[in-house]
């Protein structure tokens, strides 16, 4: 899938754990671990909203794009 998130890099910048992310935001670390895997076919804005205030992001900051990755 050319969308990749990029939400480790993200977390690790910030110096903060999984599991204190999906603390924060309400969701449980199981749905926060396939979201940073990329296993999910969707995400809601209001999570990504979430998850930018936590850690004082943009949404360009955990996900992008790239040509070519073209599995499905």
């Amino acid at each position: 899938m050319p969308i990749v998130v990029t939400l480790d890099v993200m977390l690790a910048r910030r110096k903060m754990r999984s599991k204190e992310l999906a603390a924060r935001i309400g969701i449980s670390e199981q749905n926060l671990s396939l979201l940073k895997s990329g296993k999910v076919k969707g995400v809601r804005f209001a999570t990504i909203e979430k998850i930018c205030q936590v850690l004082d992001c943009q949404p360009g900051d955990i996900l992008a794009y790239r040509r070519g990755d073209g599995g499905s």
